[in-house]
């Protein structure tokens, strides 16, 4: 009789479930997965404990293409630390947690929130004659948004049950720059309140 080969199961760490979740996220905003599907795998992804239980949940888009070849290794959980954002090219995501970022001039971000969020300063990032435009969709989450006085937030978000809280204070004449807010909000949203150093 022969042997039976045993193959150990790896199991996910939360990098490779957050990937999975980016992945998702960015079909759902192309367009090829609905709220359900995009809701369904979501929970999929977190409850799972093996990395073999994550690529089938993004083998059908072609986003999941940016996967190839990670699960052939183990990835290590970053520490929690304040971050510069880079150049926002990519899409990120937080979930279940947060943290700091710091945008600089000329930088961008572009994140998906699930029940968690980050806060963002854009002090450096905004001024004068600025027009910054941040992507941020959430679901049951949000981001707090730190200005400094003087820039305009005009809101282009979606909502269902759910939207964004922008203080009086942090509403400013557009002298400073003006914040554009992007994404779609599902039982949560954004806080833009004034810089604390501006107060």
């Amino acid at each position: 009789m022969p042997e039976i080969e045993r193959h150990r199961r790896l199991r996910a760490s939360d990098a490779d479930r957050d990937a999975v979740l980016t992945i998702l996220h960015e079909a759902y905003v192309a367009g090829r997965l609905d709220l359900d599907d995009l809701t369904h795998r979501q929970e999929q992804a977190l409850a799972a404990r093996y990395i073999d239980q994550l690529p089938e949940l993004v083998a059908d888009v072609p986003e999941g293409h940016a996967l190839d070849g990670r699960w052939l290794r183990p990835t290590r959980r970053r520490a929690k630390a304040p971050v510069a954002a880079s150049n926002g090219a990519g899409w990120t995501a937080t979930i279940l947690t947060g943290r700091r970022i710091d945008l600089e001039r000329g930088a961008s971000v572009r994140n998906f929130a699930l029940m968690g969020g980050d806060d963002i300063y854009l002090r450096d990032a905004l001024g004068p004659g600025v027009v910054l435009t941040l992507e941020l969709p959430a679901v049951m989450g949000g981001h707090s948004l730190h200005v400094p006085r003087g820039v305009r937030v005009v809101e282009e978000t979606q909502a269902v049950a759910g939207g964004n809280s922008i203080r009086r204070s942090a509403q400013g004449d557009g002298s400073n720059g003006t914040l554009v807010l992007r994404g779609m909000l599902v039982l949560g949203g954004h806080t833009v309140k004034l810089d604390k150093r501006d107060r």
